[in-house]
């Protein structure tokens, strides 16, 4: 079989959770995972019965983190619209995804436009539900429409990318101790340990949303990491690339990875999502 052919639903391994850690009372975090699929159905044939049968053939996959900001359930509730906001856009605008007859530019404005979208629908639902309050989220989505995947950003989750042994983060964070690095005013090992390093310069919700697309080529034996700070807080690059380089499955690095976020003091909401296409050639 060609090496480039598209992964069969029985070689892809993914797996998703999110957990409120040991400090927080409450988990704003969400996380989601869903496949587009292009359906074909029998309606009604003269042919006999058992000749045709229902297809659904996958076009894409998509997977999504949000880490949500606000006092009280703000941060749930602005998390929580994001995705539903975004995957009711995404699902709308399926013809683009379905037969990928676009243009790059098309495609990423696409997915842009789903972030601003959900953007407006968080500072919408604010103001009808508590003024003056802040309600914000970040968001990270994957999108992989074979041979490529599309990597949306708005916020300072993750995505890293693992390839023959080396771990990669390929987001950048969208977060004022991120500037104030790529400005030379701080070292990052400063800049991690200061008052900004939590302090976002982009959110869904926020003052600024800045959405980001990056375009990437897949490939099989690569491993796709979505995370928010919860895990990365507690868990240094270096050993996240030890789990991965050892996993088993996506499950095993999950929740491996979950564990030893709360070990190293879970201090806060914790969402992991970790996939892979396995061959299963003969």
């Amino acid at each position: 079989m060609p090496d480039n052919r598209k992964p069969r639903d029985d070689e892809i391994d993914v797996f998703g959770l999110t957990h409120q850690g040991k400090v927080r009372k409450d988990n704003q975090d969400q996380f989601l995972l869903a496949s587009l699929h292009k359906q074909f159905t029998v309606l009604q044939s003269s042919l006999p019965s058992g000749t045709l049968h229902s297809a659904s053939e996958r076009v894409a996959m998509l997977a999504m983190v949000a880490d949500g900001v606000g006092g009280g359930a703000g941060g749930e509730r602005a998390s929580a619209t994001a995705l539903a906001t975004v995957t009711e856009y995404v699902t709308s605008s399926s013809a683009c995804f379905l037969y990928f007859d676009a243009s790059e530019a098309r495609f990423i404005e696409t997915l842009q436009d789903a972030a601003l979208r959900s953007h407006a629908a968080v500072r919408a639902r604010a103001e009808a539900e508590a003024p003056g309050r802040t309600m914000a989220t970040t968001l990270t989505l994957w999108m992989g429409v074979w041979p490529d995947y599309y990597i949306l950003q708005v916020g300072d989750s993750r995505y890293y990318l693992f390839r023959e042994g080396q771990l990669t983060q390929v987001s950048r964070d969208q977060t004022i101790a991120q500037h104030l690095i790529d400005q030379g005013i701080l070292s990052r090992s400063v800049a991690e340990r200061s008052r900004f390093a939590d302090v976002l310069s982009s959110a869904i919700g926020a003052d600024e949303a800045a959405p980001v697309v990056t375009r990437l080529h897949s490939d099989w034996g690569l491993v796709h990491l979505l995370c928010t700070d919860g895990l990365t807080k507690h868990v240094s690059d270096a050993r996240i690339a030890e789990v991965l380089g050892g996993m088993t499955s996506s499950r095993q690095a999950a929740e491996q990875l979950l564990q030893e976020a709360l070990d190293g003091g879970g201090t806060d909401n914790i969402t992991i999502i970790v996939g892979r296409s396995t061959r299963r050639d003969p």
